[in-house]
């Protein structure tokens, strides 16, 4: 396994319960001979000597692979997608069924549904706010016992000795938690990994990521993340809470929960990929409104993450539903703190305020602060490329659960005792402050009345450590101790994401960037003439918080208000604007950001806002599937069941057809079909033969569609008899009548926009006489942004 690796996946199995069919081969931009050129779901199949992944935890015997046909391991390749992901469906299927129920539906029943959706999102807000709650009491009682415990050995073996013991215990304690954490996450839900923040970012942009919001998930990403904070790795439990409220949203939209297998009969309207995405946009929302106290934030994050079409209505409800989520967190904690009504702590992370008047900023200090989102871009990209080859070391070689566990409790042990030996030889001794208490200040071998200033930054959570680098007053810190945490802690956390661990990298980003912003401020200090203090080192600690933050996960907009509303002062709102466009400009030139990075290599199909610079002299006919299986508007029972059966090609989207004539002129397009609609009709034996027998007297509805929702069954538990097969289907009634479609003349980027701006999952080619030539999906898309490079293969291939 020297030279090969396996597909990259958020979860090192495959979904179990996903449907049939759903398995991980790869696509890329070769062209296939034309007799073998099919389409598939969201994409056109382009395969090389029929390329597979396997299951990284099942065993394949020999006789499977011969059978099968498929080599077990294959080279990693950034430019290939993966058939594991699915496109969601965020275009409605305007078919008679959905036309008559809307026409039934009165003004007073919209106006329920609109109510409803309120009402869910006030839910999504609650729910997500006690989660968060939940997550900061137990992470702060849990730790503060660890620290505790740690913090009396330390202090009992300091005079006599066998410090040793101490740091064993610290790093027994961290491996447990950690170990709990991992292995929750490694064994029962490997998706549960990370911060969720890629997954989610792939939802919002119309790819089906299995198993990324189910209750399991939920309640594994919680516990996960208590478990990794405690255990004191290198993470945060912020960015986790925009996949929790994504799961909670999804949940509470539906009406149901399909692990529970318990139906409350409510919401059933909203049973489809549509209305369900917008309830996810509102749940990331409260997400970030909950981490950060930034409601505003949280509504920017779902419109800069993947939202591609928007009304009034819809923006009011994820702001409605950030802020019913931030004060829930924040009244709640109130009480927690027996200061009930006193709203102060709007989120987990608490920047605290600036509002000294030496932490104004002058005209002639923003170009310092764009050097310093310049540090950030290219200390961003550092991070991101020596993550990229680290996530590729785990992909060849620690790719198994038990590994995965493994490597986390040795990370933990790791950073615990690079902590006590940090602080073991550090003689940075501070006096003790009043004003400014440390939570858990260790003497170890400092003066009476002082405590060792590195442990401030270590001996702590990350978010205490961020709010003591912003806000303790000058001559806390010496540069010395700021220079050797920021280049440790920054290999720590870069270590540690991409671990089978429920974290996230916000949280680390912001402290090694105030570590060294406040660095900066010191060296600047000292520059400026005595007594003057300009370069106040909290002011530069926030600057350097995020550039380092922009420079890693390369957001903008939503980062901005993010961190001003965070801050509790708009003043700060510019600098940190140019500063994170900064570091975006110069982090982007030399490596993607990490979230971009990880999807890219799970060979996801992602679609970015616009279609490359380099698209503009390539039409639909090159980038089309075809030729195209499609259907009669009545067609036979046999047919549709043997080309749904037909896994080689596993197809999602049809074209409906009907014969003009008689002679052998080709059929033309009258409407589309999905696999999904056409399972529920096999399942129901909607046939043409059996219209008018008892066993068909009830008019299929689409109720019967959303109680299939979204686990439509697989092809293969569909039981149809030999007699069966002889019957008709007429399609009419649940097709699509009026499909979106483009001449083969069309450019990529007009194709690309409108799949990005309406969320098209199939997008049909036809002639000037409207007969089907082609068909494009988000795959086929996918395929084109992949870069220059992937567009010169094409040309090369063409010609």
């Amino acid at each position: 396994m020297s030279n090969i690796t396996k597909k990259v996946s958020w979860s090192s199995r495959g979904d179990e319960l996903g449907p049939v069919g759903e398995g991980t081969p790869l696509l890329n931009g070769s062209e296939q001979p034309r007799h073998s050129r099919q389409f598939s779901e969201g994409g056109s199949l382009f395969q090389i000597d029929r390329l597979s992944t396997v299951d990284l935890e099942e065993e394949i015997s020999a006789e499977e692979e011969s059978a099968r046909g498929q080599p077990k391991e294959i080279p990693h390749n950034e430019k290939l997608l993966s058939l594991k992901y699915e496109s969601l469906d965020y275009d409605n299927s305007e078919n008679q069924l959905f036309l008559e129920e809307e026409r039934r539906m009165s003004f007073t029943g919209f106006r329920c549904l609109e109510i409803s959706r309120w009402l869910i999102c006030g839910l999504i807000g609650l729910l997500t706010g006690l989660i968060a709650c939940f997550i900061d009491i137990v992470v702060e009682k849990l730790a503060g016992y660890k620290y505790e415990a740690i913090k009396q050995n330390i202090e009992r073996f300091t005079e006599v000795g066998g410090l040793s013991i101490s740091l064993i215990l610290w790093a027994v304690l961290n491996f447990s938690f950690v170990m709990v954490g991992s292995i929750l996450v490694a064994f029962f839900e490997p998706v549960a990994a990370g911060s969720g923040i890629p997954q989610i970012k792939c939802y919002l942009n119309g790819v089906k990521i299995p198993r990324v919001v189910r209750l399991k998930t939920l309640v594994i990403k919680v516990c996960g993340v208590i478990c990794s904070v405690v255990g004191g790795l290198a993470v945060g439990k912020e960015g986790p809470m925009i996949h929790s409220g994504a799961v909670v949203a999804a949940g509470v939209s539906q009406g149901r929960s399909t692990t529970l297998k318990k139906d409350l009969m409510i919401f059933e309207y909203f049973r489809r990929d549509t209305e369900k995405r917008d309830f996810v946009s509102a749940g990331a929302a409260a997400g970030v409104s909950a981490a950060f106290g930034a409601p505003v934030g949280g509504v920017l994050f779902s419109l800069e993450e993947g939202a591609s079409f928007w009304n009034q209505m819809l923006t009011w409800r994820i702001f409605f539903a950030s802020m019913i989520s931030t004060f829930t967190l924040n009244f709640f904690l109130s009480i927690y703190h027996n200061n009930t009504g006193d709203l102060s702590n709007p989120g987990l992370i608490n920047f605290g305020r600036f509002e000294s008047e030496n932490l104004n900023y002058n005209l002639y200090e923003i170009p310092l602060f764009i050097a310093m989102g310049a540090i950030g871009g290219a200390l961003g990209a550092l991070f991101n490329f020596l993550n990229y080859w680290l996530t590729i070391f785990r992909i060849r070689y620690v790719h198994r659960p038990c590994l995965q566990v493994m490597e986390a409790m040795l990370v933990a042990a790791v950073t615990a005792t690079v902590s006590f030996t940090m602080i073991y030889f550090s003689n940075d001794c501070q006096p003790l402050d009043s004003e400014h208490a440390e939570e858990y200040p260790l003497q170890l071998f400092c003066a009476d009345g002082e405590y060792n200033s590195m442990a401030t930054a270590f001996f702590n959570t990350p978010e205490r450590s961020v709010r003591s680098l912003f806000h303790n007053q000058p001559g806390t810190y010496n540069p010395l101790t700021l220079g050797l945490f920021t280049i440790t802690y920054f290999f720590l956390a870069c270590w540690t994401y991409g671990l089978a661990v429920s974290a996230g990298v916000f949280i680390p980003s912001l402290l090694i960037g105030a570590a060294w912003g406040r660095l900066c401020g010191i060296w600047l200090a000292s520059l400026a003439s005595a007594g003057s203090i300009w370069a106040d080192p909290g002011k530069y600690a926030l600057i350097g918080a995020a550039a380092q933050l922009g420079g890693i996960v390369r957001m903008t907009l939503s980062l901005t208000v993010i961190l001003v509303e965070a801050t509790g002062n708009v003043t700060y709102g510019l600098p940190i604007m140019l500063v994170l466009l900064t570091a975006k400009i110069v982090g982007d030139y030399f490596q993607e950001g990490l979230y971009d990075i990880h999807i890219k290599l799970q060979s996801v199909p992602f679609l970015h806002w616009e279609a490359p610079a380099t698209s503009h002299w390539l039409t639909t006919r090159e980038v089309m599937s075809s030729p195209v299986t499609c259907l009669n508007r009545i067609e036979k029972v046999g047919t549709i069941v043997d080309v749904l059966s037909n896994t080689s090609t596993n197809h999602n989207g049809f074209p409906v057809v009907v014969q003009v004539s008689e002679n052998d002129e080709p059929a033309k397009l009258c409407g589309l079909i999905l696999r999904s609609q056409l399972i529920v009709l096999l399942k129901h034996k909607v046939f043409v033969e059996l219209a008018g027998s008892r066993l068909t007297r009830r008019k299929l509805q689409l109720k019967d569609f959303r109680d299939a929702y979204p686990r439509f069954p697989p092809i293969q538990s569909i039981h149809v008899s030999q007699d069966e097969r002889e019957c008709l289907m007429d399609l009419t009634e649940f097709m699509n009548p009026t499909p979106y479609t483009v001449t083969q003349e069309t450019s990529l980027p007009r194709v690309f926009k409108l799949f990005r701006a309406l969320g098209l999952r199939h997008l049909v080619v036809i002639d000037d006489t409207n007969r089907v030539v082609g068909l494009v999906t988000r795959k086929d898309l996918a395929r084109y942004h992949l870069g220059k490079h992937g567009l010169e293969e094409l040309h090369l291939a063409q010609t």
